[in-house]
């Protein structure tokens, strides 16, 4: 059992990425697969698929990189919010990751979306990381 499993999960991604692995596997919740979902939205990794096992499942995350320098598509993933301190953001108080270059995302009663979707909708929520 883990304290934080949205940590747990962008260590995953963050390890495999600085090792130059093509693929990584992570145990599933919905809230990683929205996670997931959005990262392919944005462009930052290549593929992903959901498995079913007798558990709860398995998200197999393809990784992207720079086909000529080989550099990760995700140069930095980093946790906002944790269990010891949640950080809550309005609408009009979200972070701009790099001045727009990068994305948070945040966690709100409209699912798990973009810091620019929540903006656009108009709702605030938990921000729960970082991706640039």
């Amino acid at each position: 059992m883990y304290t934080d499993p949205i940590a747990d999960y962008l260590t995953r991604i963050r390890n495999a990425s600085s090792a130059g692995l093509k693929t990584v596997e992570i145990p599933a919740s919905n809230t990683k697969k929205a996670i997931t979902q959005i990262l392919f939205d944005q462009g930052y990794i290549t593929n992903y698929k959901f498995e079913d096992d007798s558990k709860q499942g398995i998200i197999k995350i393809a990784l992207k990189y720079n086909p000529s320098t080989k550099v990760p598509a995700i140069t930095k993933i980093q946790r906002a919010s944790r269990p010891g301190l949640r950080k809550y953001a309005g609408a009009q108080e979200l972070p701009r990751v790099i001045n727009g270059l990068g994305i948070a995302i945040v966690s709100t009663s409209h699912g798990v979306i973009t810091d620019k979707e929540a903006r656009k909708q108009n709702v605030g929520g938990e921000i729960l990381c970082y991706v640039y």
